[in-house]
């Protein structure tokens, strides 16, 4: 077994009977700003698979996203709807509304991926990976490069969170409707 499979192992066990330093470092995470930049991956394996690498101009950002549905607002004028009091889920998943708020923080940065890193009562908290546009070691690289070339990924849909709740992770039955985008199948054709 290599070395990152033992580190999965460590975190999957963690995980898996809450431990006592898992609990304490949520309770950290829960007293802090909701997007802190961190020094490196909690969880080293998860971010070398979606594509992290120990180099200059890659920023490790922390998110905390308020779990739970989403409540109708009360109108501030007019009848009471019937449906108002009523929680509906929210189109887009918590881990792309993480991508989505680091991105608007670190404007100067480009979301590579994203990955769950625990959850509490009330909170979720997601690392999300970025890339400086500007600096030269990521503008050097041929993969990084490329992904720095799609400007506003998390607010287009373009990362793997935000594939999902686009419908573009599908395969198979049901993924019919799904491309080009679920809206182009629905515009009438042009004559």
């Amino acid at each position: 077994m290599g070395y990152s499979k033992y580190v999965e192992k460590t975190f999957q066990k963690e995980y898996k009977n809450r431990s006592s330093e898992l609990r304490s470092r949520l309770a950290q995470w829960h007293d802090e700003a909701p997007v802190v930049r961190i020094s490196r991956p909690t969880n080293l394996a998860r971010a070398r698979n979606l594509g992290y690498k120990a180099k200059q101009g890659v920023i490790m950002v922390r998110v905390r996203v308020e779990r739970g549905l989403n409540k109708r607002e009360r109108p501030r004028a007019g009848r009471k709807p019937s449906k108002m009091g009523r929680f509906y889920a929210y189109r887009k998943s918590l881990q792309a509304i993480a991508e989505e708020r680091a991105a608007a923080k670190y404007t100067n940065a480009e979301v590579l991926n994203s990955y769950f890193v625990g959850a509490d009562g009330t909170n979720k908290f997601y690392e999300v990976i970025l890339l400086d546009r500007a600096h030269p070691a990521i503008l050097a690289d041929p993969i990084y490069s490329k992904i720095i070339a799609e400007k506003g990924r998390a607010q287009r849909g373009i990362t793997s969170a935000g594939k999902a709740h686009r419908g573009l992770n599908k395969k198979g039955k049901g993924s019919f409707k799904t491309r080009p985008s679920v809206r182009a199948r629905e515009r009438p054709k042009r004559g």
